[in-house]
């Protein structure tokens, strides 16, 4: 007996310490190479469809992370098996083990913790709010009114673009100016910045610091929490159907929307997010390489470089001002992104071995020399161009050197609007979700009550969030949860959802004996369910079935320390050596029960899992 349990203590040894260096590794991993995560971007890409990721960052994971972990992993086994016949001394190694992958694990969390704030962010979602429901307004109980000329609208996303890159003098945080031809722009045009001398921008808000969220909340007024834990938007067949957003706006005053983009739209729920909400005809790398434009085998960076997303920017435009109509052309460039950015043959040198630095020099002089081909346009005495970073860079060191007191601003411009700041010398402090109502207005839209989303139209007198309730609060309540918010995305549980849980669910059975003829189970099932549906799923049950009697449904419950294994508490007798069938389910909160799949035991009482794609609502 004590040889068996000394065995599996050995076994339990090396199997956590092999876990508790992978997530310590994995850990330095986030960290590293996203030095501004959050929870929000976490538990949006964790579940996102990966098609369209650039390759580098999963290679580097690999390489440098998930390899090393399980090579110390494998040492450490090595030595438990080198030390076999020196029982005391293995079980010595095997104490430490533990000691060492609780450490590890302590450590990796509050690393994790201090960085992500994953207590704050529980506690802050277990509270419900309804400051998101009190302040939003609904641009479909707005009046809005355009110009009897419609106005074309060119909106520039630029990747990881910050104010924070220019110089001290004009409100960066940088010796040297990165950006100065950007920053010549914002000045000389409009950035909100009053009588100061310099740029101004946004601030992100949780929900609005990854691409996707930005894209959504500068389009929508919103942030983009899905009140799903993980994020399945990818499952869904509508985006957000509660919300009306720029796109649909111009899309019903017979405005063309398009959408381009160097990578594939796929990534993150772009391509759905932007044909929902006002159909855009998407023109992204698939697009190009199926339209002849590049080779089925070129792929740079994301998919294709930013200087031929100009270039095929400058043809689409000219097509679009000759259909005649007036149109929304939405652009997003990806150089400038993370880690390092990708350094095209445009690039220079002037910021030495700085490649970050002269990526974000290079898409300064490309942005600036699209600007200028635009002015020189006979369309564009009737086009505004708005200019705006997606959220401030997620590189891991870039701006480690910058004032934890200095407040990191996304770089925002607006060029020839239509519209007149009411209080030029107003130095305005907002956030990138009041650039839904500001674009409008800056395309001569007239907006009763300046207000849109949580957006305020930053021409106009009226206060953003920030200036009424401050930066703290308005901060403090956007992470709360918000069952309104919850209203307006209008989640389901869709075939696909129940297929990735399906593909992501293993059911366990622990058998006990009870007597001579008969068993106790406990039956476990290691899925992502709970947080990757949490908004739609009640509970999860199981039904065991033996002969011809079925018992259940048992209701299971708790879950272990990562958070993915739910469990039977009740006591569930079979009879010994009888063939078993475990029955999964989930009870949505709408009321419907959903076969997941089965898990069917030899008589010998082994259990083996069974896979089913069939899915069935009772």
């Amino acid at each position: 007996m004590k040889k068996v349990l000394r065995l599996i203590f050995v076994i339990f040894s090396a199997v956590l310490f092999t876990l508790s260096v992978f997530v310590l590794f994995m850990s330095k991993w986030l960290l590293k190479t996203w030095a501004n995560l959050t929870m929000d971007e976490l538990l949006f890409h964790l579940k996102a469809n990966l098609k369209g990721t650039n390759p580098d960052i999963i290679r580097n994971c690999i390489t440098h992370y998930a390899i090393p972990s399980f090579a110390v992993a494998a040492l450490f086994i090595a030595a438990i098996v080198f030390l076999r016949k020196k029982k005391k001394t293995q079980v010595i190694l095997s104490i430490v083990g533990v000691l060492a992958s609780i450490c590890c694990i302590i450590f990796a969390f509050k690393q994790l913790d201090r960085k992500l704030m994953i207590v704050d962010y529980i506690e802050k979602n277990s509270q419900e709010s309804t400051f998101i429901e009190d302040e939003y307004v609904d641009p479909s109980t707005v009046n809005l009114v355009f110009p009897e000329t419609k106005r074309n609208v060119v909106y520039i996303y630029l990747e990881s673009m910050e104010v924070t890159y220019s110089d001290e003098s004009h409100g960066g945080a940088f010796e040297q100016n990165v950006i100065p031809e950007l920053t010549e722009l914002a000045m000389n045009n409009e950035c909100f910045g009053g009588n100061s001398n310099k740029l101004n921008g946004g601030v992100a808000f949780t929900g609005c610091t990854y691409t996707m969220g930005a894209l959504f909340a500068q389009s929508s007024g919103l942030p983009l929490k899905t009140g799903l834990s993980r994020n399945d938007m990818d499952t869904q067949e509508e985006f957000f159907p509660g919300v009306v957003a720029f796109g649909d706006i111009l899309k019903s005053n017979g405005y063309t929307n398009e959408l381009m983009i160097g990578s594939r739209a796929t990534f993150g729920g772009r391509q759905l997010y932007f044909v929902n909400h006002g159909d855009y005809t998407i023109f992204d790398y698939d697009h190009a390489v199926e339209a002849g434009l590049i080779p089925s085998n070129y792929y740079r960076w994301w998919g294709y470089e930013d200087e031929k997303l100009f270039d095929y920017a400058r043809s689409e435009m000219t097509r679009l001002n000759d259909e005649g109509q007036p149109f929304n052309l939405t652009l997003l460039t990806v150089d400038t992104h993370f880690e390092d950015g990708y350094v095209c043959r445009n690039c220079g040198n002037s910021f030495g071995d700085d490649q970050y630095s002269n990526v974000f020099n290079c898409s300064d002089s490309q942005v600036s020399q699209f600007v200028s081909w635009i002015q020189e346009q006979d369309f564009y005495e009737n086009t505004t161009i708005i200019i705006c970073g997606d959220h401030p860079t997620m590189d891991s060191d870039y701006c480690e050197n910058v004032d934890e007191e200095y407040s990191r601003k996304v770089y925002t411009c607006i060029i020839n609007p239509a519209a007149e700041v009411q209080n030029p010398d107003n130095v305005r402090q907002y956030s990138t979700l009041d650039m839904f109502p500001t674009s409008l207005a800056a395309m001569g839209v007239s907006i009763e009550g300046d207000r849109l989303g949580l957006g305020t139209n930053l021409f106009s007198d009226e206060k953003t969030l920030i200036e009424k309730y401050g930066y703290d609060q308005v901060a403090s309540e956007l992470g709360a949860k918000s069952v309104f918010l919850d209203s307006l995305n209008q989640i389901s549980i869709t075939d696909t959802l129940l297929d990735r849980i399906t593909t992501r669910s293993d059911i366990f059975v622990e058998y006990t004996a009870t007597d001579d003829d008969n068993c106790e189970i406990l039956v476990s099932v290691d899925t992502y369910t709970k947080l990757t549906a949490g908004a739609l799923i009640e509970r999860l049950e199981v039904e065991v079935t033996y002969g011809d009697t079925t018992d259940g449904p048992f209701t299971l419950s708790g879950f272990e320390a990562d958070g993915n294994i739910y469990y039977n508490e009740e006591n569930i007798k079979v009879p010994m050596d009888t063939d078993v069938t475990v029955s999964f389910y989930v009870v949505g909160t709408d009321g419907e029960r959903y076969y997941i799949k089965d898990a069917v035991s030899s008589s010998e009482n082994q259990i083996i899992p069974e896979k089913s794609t069939e899915q069935t609502s009772n």
